[in-house]
């Protein structure tokens, strides 16, 4: 079954830099676009990220252009999310799933992982 393992998080202080990785399998990563998201305390899940099957295309949500980067590594069926300049509102779980605009897979979200920034 699909399995999306999301790490990489913890505290950091503002203006810091975290990188995240996403470890998937149960599906042929290579043909999947792949995506991040984020849910604070009390909001809704929003995207934050993605990118194509092949890496050709990335999007970001306008909050975090220009300081977060999405990557992947087909080989290792692995997505990334590089995070520099972090604010205080970045702090959320962050979560990663198929799909470019949508979670492909809804219903298989992982555990996520916790990034907070404070000082």
């Amino acid at each position: 079954q699909v399995q999306l393992v999301e790490s990489g998080g913890g505290l950091v202080q503002p203006g810091g830099s975290l990188r995240l990785s996403c470890a998937a399998s149960g599906f042929t990563f290579s043909s999947f676009a792949m995506s991040w998201y984020r849910q604070a305390p009390g909001k809704e899940r929003e995207l934050v990220a993605a990118i194509t099957s092949a890496g050709g295309r990335t999007n970001y949500r306008d909050s975090v252009k220009g300081r977060f980067t999405i990557s992947r590594d087909n080989a290792k069926n692995t997505a990334y999310l590089q995070m520099n300049s972090l604010k205080p509102e970045d702090t959320a779980v962050y979560y990663c799933n198929a799909g470019f605009n949508w979670p492909q897979y809804a219903g298989s979200w992982g555990q996520g992982t916790q990034v907070t920034v404070s000082s």
